[in-house]
């Protein structure tokens, strides 16, 4: 059985105030739909200051899917870690997971857009150093005891529900991000199919003398939509599509590693592209791909239309897949 995806982000680029709660209260409707029809985790994520209103706020809309959901996971991939306060991340994960019953997994990245840094006033050539420092101190805080942070004694209560603590992965394309996981003892979480910067991790892990594994994108890992009719989806809704895909590609630098990057600048181009992917049901069935990724709300997708393809892939897609 593919591992089973429902991500959110929430964009849309031409809201009013109803119309973005609307978007906002549909998501929490379709996790519970997810959650009751085995979907295996909700993906969010993290930007701030976007124009067509990306999520800025991945746990608070974690919390809002636990208190809606019973089961299914929330992964949080990823959050841009040198933005948050140590302290207070370490609260809000642990009590998120004590909600939970440990269903958050914690994706914690550096990020690639300078302008998020230089609006929070954070100091974008100190992020390695802040990625570090904010690591630690969750490690340290989710003890419950006592430990040195910024030159005074702290303590962090309560101790999250997970043992040892709340799932934290390193997120990141970079050796540099590889080598952080694996001193800390913790996974990786390559942005793309990188088996070259899995190897140079267990390098590392061997080196540290830790333990660690990758969660890492297979070779083919596109962004579904599911449709009766992929020609008439793509005609009137590929803008969408095309619309997510252009916002990427604006903010990523040559350098930068995405299991999502397009080149694509027409929804023709995008289409053939396979990025992104509109599939009927007995197409998603028998794609074979390791992890199906659905998409319901891609680019301001209207409501209506996310849940057509959410239910054709949680009634048509998920029951059979193990027939």
């Amino acid at each position: 059985m593919p591992f089973s995806v429902v991500r959110f982000n929430l964009v849309d680029p031409r809201p009013t105030p109803a119309s973005l709660s609307e978007r906002y209260r549909a998501a929490l409707a379709m996790a519970a739909y997810a959650d009751e029809h085995g979907v295996d985790t909700v993906q969010t994520e993290e930007h701030h200051g976007a124009d067509n209103n990306w999520l800025p706020s991945p746990f608070v809309f974690a919390g809002a899917v636990f208190g809606a959901t019973r089961r299914i996971a929330v992964t949080v991939s990823a959050i841009i870690g040198p933005l948050h306060d140590p302290l207070r991340l370490a609260e809000d994960i642990a009590v998120l997971d004590l909600l939970s019953g440990g269903r958050l997994v914690t994706v914690a990245g550096i990020g690639y857009r300078p302008e998020e840094y230089e609006e929070r006033g954070v100091d974008w050539g100190r992020r390695g150093r802040l990625q570090d420092e904010l690591l630690e101190t969750l490690l340290a805080a989710w003890t419950g005891e006592p430990f040195t942070y910024r030159g005074r004694t702290v303590r962090v209560t309560p101790r999250p529900f997970t043992r040892p603590h709340p799932l934290l992965l390193v997120g990141g394309s970079s050796r540099a991000a590889a080598r952080r996981a694996a001193r800390l003892g913790l996974p990786l979480f390559p942005s793309a199919h990188l088996p070259e910067l899995d190897a140079y991790y267990r390098e590392r892990c061997a080196e540290y003398g830790t333990e660690g594994w990758t969660m890492m994108p297979a070779e083919e890992t596109p962004l579904l939509h599911l449709s009766e009719d992929p020609d008439r989806t793509w005609a009137e809704y590929g803008e969408h599509f095309l619309h997510e895909a252009r916002t990427y590609a604006s903010w990523q630098s040559k350098d930068i590693r995405s299991a999502v990057r397009s080149a694509a600048t027409t929804v023709a181009e995008l289409r053939a592209e396979g990025v992104y992917r509109v599939v009927t049901p007995e197409e998603c069935r028998t794609l074979g791909l390791e992890s199906l990724v659905l998409h319901p709300l891609c680019g301001g997708m209207p409501v209506e239309e996310g849940w057509r393809s959410l239910r054709l892939f949680c009634d048509d897609v998920l029951p059979r897949l193990g027939a």
